[in-house]
């Protein structure tokens, strides 16, 4: 039990350590001023769909309608049935006289990462240098494309990733993956780029400069992993380019997936980042402060006055990413979300360490020690 006790305590003490700089780094990045762009090139919306989302059509509509004078809208998609063709087209009607849009036919995905064969596709028929490309589940400003746009006037900077607002939907386990992601995921993310820059990109929403796309080898490099955000971000910073979080902050519509569904897509993801930065991936221990106390707790009950200092601890970071920086709703409307994601996120960070097999659109796939794919025979 002693030994025990100082595990959990030195563990628990790198984490309120942690806590107390998700807060200065929130301060970080809200400190950096927005300037309007002096310029405004044109820009390349890429959209990979793949079947109907919740919420999808509000979410296309808000890249629509952005206040940009010139930009093109690339929806692709494997067939023309898909279910989103039908959405895709009334908007391009819609909206055929302000914005370049068309839907491209990909065929079938010939490789598991089908979002990634999409994007090559895509990145082939744009027309533009500045690459934005966003999930389906995206919404975005109106000002999305202007921010991008004055960001990119520092000619250091070759690719920008979002800071995301994670929005679930009336399920419980969404809204508290939306949770995680506005507090535990987001606090990693501004601790990494106030210590050491930002050497990775997050995948929802992303503006990357053509030549240094394909610089890092473009899609037929990146094809290849799971967690090609990832990938293209840190390969954008091996090569010297300045990766930038976008003062941008994007709406992650994440639907209402029921328990399975959910559980299953967050240990692919966790068993992917644990395969693609392993270091970074024992490291997210610290971002869980409230097991920890309760661990602590179990093998030495007289340290209960620690419950109530990470309590109060994680909180305050919670309150500084997911209000503060993102404007959260949920958090404040149901905070009691919060301690039960932590510990449901703890027994998923754990799941991540359980094998290298996770099944994605149907498909049995085995996750490389480097991060690339291998489907399974």
């Amino acid at each position: 039990m002693v030994v025990l006790t100082a595990v959990f305590g030195i563990l628990l003490a790198g984490s309120l350590v942690f806590c107390v700089l998700v807060i200065f780094a929130t301060r970080d990045y809200l400190r950096v001023p927005h300037r309007a762009a002096s310029v405004l090139p044109p820009v390349s919306i890429l959209k990979p769909l793949c079947g109907h989302d919740e919420g999808l059509e509000e979410n296309l509509r808000s890249f629509f309608v952005q206040d940009y004078p010139e930009y093109e809208v690339l929806l692709g998609v494997h067939r023309l049935d898909d279910p989103a063709c039908p959405i895709a087209e009334r908007l391009i009607e819609e909206y055929a006289d302000k914005v370049t849009a068309r839907i491209v036919v990909t065929g079938e995905s010939p490789i598991p990462n089908a979002k990634a064969f999409t994007l090559k596709r895509l990145v082939i028929e744009s027309r533009h240098e500045i690459l934005a490309m966003a999930d389906s589940d995206v919404r975005v400003a109106k000002d999305f494309l202007r921010r991008i746009a004055a960001e990119f006037e520092d000619r250091a900077v070759g690719l920008i990733t979002c800071p995301y607002r994670a929005v679930g939907g009336a399920s419980l386990w969404s809204r508290l993956e939306a949770i995680g992601m506005n507090t535990e995921l987001l606090g990693g993310v501004v601790v990494a780029r106030m210590i050491e820059g930002m050497k990775f990109a997050l995948g929802c929403a992303l503006a990357v400069r053509r030549d240094v796309l394909e610089e890092m080898g473009g899609f037929a490099y990146l094809q290849e992993f799971l967690a090609e955000d990832f990938v293209i971000g840190s390969r954008a910073a091996e090569l010297g380019h300045t990766v930038l979080l976008s003062s941008s902050v994007i709406e992650h519509r994440i639907g209402s997936q029921a328990m399975l569904r959910n559980l299953t897509h967050r240990l692919r993801w966790a068993r992917s980042t644990r395969r693609s930065r392993p270091l970074g991936y024992y490291g997210q221990i610290f971002t869980y402060p409230l097991p920890l106390a309760l661990l602590l707790f179990a093998v030495h009950p007289a340290a209960w006055p620690m419950l109530v200092i990470t309590l109060v601890t994680r909180s305050s970071a919670a309150i500084a990413t997911g209000h503060f920086m993102v404007r959260d709703p949920l958090l404040v409307e149901q905070w009691w979300l919060l301690p039960v994601q932590d510990i449901l996120g703890f027994f998923v960070w754990l799941g991540g360490f359980l094998g290298d097999k996770i099944v994605w659109r149907d498909r049995k796939i085995t996750v490389l020690r480097d991060g690339r794919l291998e489907v399974n025979s």
